[in-house]
């Protein structure tokens, strides 16, 4: 049997990685390759914070629903006969069959196995053939229930039904991307979901890493937004959200052929915001790369130790997806964001690679990874908690 890294020492090293970005240290490899690290790890991060799940226009009327998992969770989300937004298991109570699949519109939840079913609210209507059993109590049967907020459009749960609200601790990203009224902003239903062979938290580093920009993806379809025009603003201590501003060499500049907005821009945004592009990350699951015409954001749902699903969807200006040549527009912007997103993937593979290398050590940050070590002081903060939680 392995022996577990979990120890004080273990936690102590991790002081060097929330020091000041020019002495910082990044996170022990173990922390994303270690499988008894990553079951420490559902408990302390994906137990108790805030998971996005999807937005809110993915279910308009009563009854539309939609089905996600985190860290193994399978989850419903579900808009109610009085047009509230549930979040609940979708194992039935049972036997542990799902009630739901993928996405849909329905008067109830019907367990396919033996026909358990249960209303938009979650509660048990009916359960054929149980009249026999002692005890049976079907007013005391539901689907269990998660907390839910929402935030600029984006639904999100928690597991931890006295979690601390979301928002308050956000008030900082949702200043800086304020121009962009999100919460209104149009989109199609996401329909790329893919499963990748790396820890999650090497997806949500690379997300926000204006280190690699201009060496990775170097090139004309992205030199415009150079790594040396990165800023980083000074953040709350116990913020929610991180973000970064990256300069361009010109105003709407985005990524396709012609390097500039090919869609409308949105309505709201200043002059200095159409001079920068700006990347969001909420940990621990959704990522925005925002752009004046498009903005295109990532939910991470980690899957073990090293896989991670990212569900990849995008938002426009509320009335641009009119334009009868708005699917070729779009079009032009997805497929260079694919050639750098198929530039990324490959060296996220390789990276999981060399972190399970013995040879694997704590690499020193640039100045220009500054969202790297935001990102570390939100975890190790909350990494200490359970430990020490754990040991009492």
């Amino acid at each position: 049997m392995q022996k577990s890294i979990l120890s004080d020492a273990f936690f102590a090293s991790m002081d060097s990685s929330i020091l000041d970005v020019n002495e910082a240290r990044m996170l022990p490899p173990e922390c994303y390759a270690d499988q008894s690290f990553f079951e420490f790890e559902k408990e302390a991060i994906f137990s108790h914070d805030w998971l996005c799940v999807g937005r809110v226009a993915w279910i308009p009327k009563p009854g539309d629903f939609f089905t996600t998992s985190h860290a193994d969770e399978p989850i419903v989300i579900v808009r109610t006969d009085t047009g509230d937004i549930k979040a609940m298991s979708s194992v039935c109570q049972h036997r542990a069959m799902l009630v739901a699949e993928g996405r849909g519109s329905t008067r109830r939840f019907l367990c396919p196995y033996h026909h358990w079913a249960y209303g938009l609210d979650g509660k048990l209507l009916s359960a054929p053939a149980m009249e026999k059993a002692c005890d049976f109590r079907k007013e005391e049967i539901s689907l269990p229930e998660f907390k839910v907020e929402v935030w600029l459009g984006f639904i999100f749960v928690n597991f931890d039904a006295d979690a601390a609200p979301l928002a308050p601790r956000l008030t900082a990203v949702t200043k800086a991307i304020e121009n962009y009224d999100i919460e209104n902003a149009e989109g199609d239903l996401p329909n790329d979901s893919m499963r990748s062979p790396w820890n999650w938290k090497v997806m949500f580093e690379n997300n926000n890493d204006g280190y690699h920009a201009n060496r990775l993806h170097q090139g004309p379809l992205h030199n415009h937004v150079p790594s040396r025009l990165a800023t980083f603003p000074d953040l709350p201590e116990d913020t929610a959200g991180y973000f970064r501003y990256n300069g361009t060499t010109h105003p709407d500049a985005s990524f396709n052929a012609t390097l500039k907005a090919l869609l409308p821009i949105f309505p709201k945004l200043t002059e200095e915001d159409r001079n920068r592009m700006v990347f969001v990350n909420v940990p621990p699951t959704l990522s925005l790369i925002i752009r004046t015409d498009m903005i295109a954001y990532i939910i991470l749902r980690a899957d073990g130790v090293g896989h991670v699903i990212s569900d990849r969807g995008w938002l426009v200006a509320p009335g641009a997806m009119a334009d009868p040549l708005f699917r070729e527009k779009l079009a032009a912007n997805l497929q260079v964001s694919a050639q750098i997103a198929t530039q990324d993937q490959h060296v996220d593979t390789l990276i999981q690679v060399g972190l399970r290398s013995r040879y694997a050590v704590r690499g020193r940050y640039s100045w220009q990874e500054q969202s790297q070590r935001e990102f570390n002081n939100w975890l190790v903060k909350r990494y200490r908690e359970t430990w020490q939680k754990s040991k009492a």
